[in-house]
């Protein structure tokens, strides 16, 4: 048995010492020397599966900021203006609640995901991952080769050939990672005004181009240098699972039981008679691994559960004739136990807080309304008395939060014989606010109080009440027998 093999702990397929991985980062020497890695191009079912994913996700990122509903885009966040659209609704600060509600739900699903599927996530939506693998990795590849070729390239002298192929390579990093930036942005303010800031140059928005050199320049250092370190030492994400995930928890898992004890490969051998295992040792899960892990060890800090290792362990299972799966999505309990995977209470306690947020949100957005008012006295301002009537002046703030054009009308709903001055036909742009004044009058018999409750209707063209405002309304004081 090897000295890998006896790190082992039969019963758990754990390692027994820590000194081999636990008490550092895959990427890192003993030193504390970064330890550069060269993943093998993979290969193989899951790997498709990914290219598949990524194209799609790829294809939302990059055309998302182009297309719009009603007019309005499907997805911008301007924090700095305030403007905010979601499926081409506007959103307000009148509505971050609803946006924090939506928040909260979002972490509750990925606690739920990161419960049933562990790092799922990070091997096949995470833009770090989609951005590292399936763009600037596969540049490299075209550009230095594959594995041994990378190593070689980077042992050797700054020669010519290493010279052009590195310039070029950093040369195309910087290019997409100025794309990636740009695209970035138009989530924020728009593509047209993206545009509009490139046409006008750097010295009409100097603001604009420092920022945007800046997160360029941070792209194109995560991509270029950094690259699995994001995963490793700055994520929260990873740290986070490992409170969420437990033994029945699906992850990328090497069955021991049957790998175990591994050796080298002899055609022809029986190796269970042999008392040796399905694992042939042949490293080739290790030198796909993109942050450069060997899973053998068990489940890892480091692992994101991107399959590079099933699809490698497969295909040398096929060719030596032994059974797929020796590497695959399982539970541990699976792995240990035998038992299959089975939704947990805890699972089903997170998917009921999460349809409970997911429903009230929904009835948020149904309530939500298509017009917000308000009706403010002016700071200073009275009620004024003529002839039998008692007249007081708002201020209003009409919030056109729907996707067309409105004219609206204001009306008093209570108390009754309420009139209004300069309330008719106020038309209200989409994604507008419409201000002005109106004054308010009742009967003197109607008024009972120096401060009286009253409530304001908002009709669109089709006399459909569409919002409601209370407020007060202002008299004069009278004693009550």
């Amino acid at each position: 048995m090897s000295d890998n093999d006896n790190n082992y702990r039969g019963g758990q397929g754990q390692v027994v010492n820590p000194e081999t991985f636990r008490d550092s980062v895959g990427t890192m020497d003993q030193s504390g020397k970064r330890k550069w890695v060269y993943p093998r191009k993979p290969k193989g079912r899951y790997t498709d599966y990914r290219y598949l994913v990524t194209l799609i996700l790829l294809t939302i990122y990059f055309g998302l900021p182009f297309l719009k509903i009603n007019g309005n885009p499907i997805l911008l966040l301007n924090v700095l203006d305030r403007e905010f659209f979601i499926m081409g609704q506007p959103f307000y600060l009148q509505d971050f609640f609803i946006l924090a509600l939506g928040a909260i739900a979002s972490i509750v699903f990925i606690i739920l995901f990161t419960v049933v599927f562990g790092r799922i996530f990070c091997g096949w939506i995470c833009p770090q991952t989609i951005f590292m693998e399936m763009i600037f990795r596969k540049i490299e590849y075209a550009i230095e080769g594959d594995r041994n070729k990378q190593i070689r390239l980077d042992n050797q002298p700054w020669n010519t050939e290493k010279i052009w192929k590195r310039s070029l390579k950093w040369f195309i990093y910087a290019v997409i990672s100025i794309i990636i930036t740009h695209i970035m942005f138009m989530y924020i303010v728009g593509y047209e005004r993206v545009f509009e800031i490139m046409q006008e140059g750097p010295f009409e928005h100097p603001t604009n181009f420092l920022v945007m050199i800046l997160f360029t320049a941070a792209f194109y250092f995560v991509f270029a240098w950094f690259r699995e370190q994001v995963c490793t030492l700055v994520c929260p994400y990873g740290r986070l699972q490992g409170v969420l995930i437990d033994k029945q928890t699906i992850n990328v898992f090497y069955d021991f039981k049957r790998g175990e004890n591994r050796s080298k490969w002899r055609k022809g051998e029986d190796r269970r008679a042999a008392g040796k295992g399905d694992c042939i040792d042949c490293n080739q899960c290790v030198v796909v691994c993109p942050t450069g892990i060997d899973i053998r060890n068990g489940q890892q800090l480091e692992c994101v559960n991107c399959t590079a290792c099933i699809d490698a362990c497969d295909e040398v299972m096929v060719k030596v004739g032994l059974p797929k799966g020796l590497i695959r999505y399982a539970t541990e309990d699976e792995i240990e136990k035998e038992i299959p995977f089975k939704f947990t209470n805890k699972m089903k306690a997170y998917s009921a807080v999460l349809i409970l947020l997911i429903g009230f949100l929904g009835f948020l957005l149904y309530n939500r309304g298509a017009m917000e008012a308000k009706f403010i006295k002016p700071a200073g301002t009275t009620y004024l008395v003529r002839d039998g009537q008692i007249s007081n002046t708002y201020n209003y703030t009409l919030l056109n939060k729907g996707t067309t054009k409105k004219t609206v009308t204001i009306k008093v709903l209570e108390p009754a014989h309420g009139e209004i001055r300069g309330g008719s036909n106020i038309v209200v742009e989409k994604d507008k606010m419409a201000k002005g004044s109106v004054a308010i009058s009742f009967p003197e018999k109607e008024i009972n109080k120096a401060k009286q409750n009253i409530k304001i209707g908002i009709y669109d063209e089709k006399g459909e009440l569409i919002d409601e405002y209370e407020t007060y309304f202002e008299g004069p004081f009278k004693l009550q027998f």
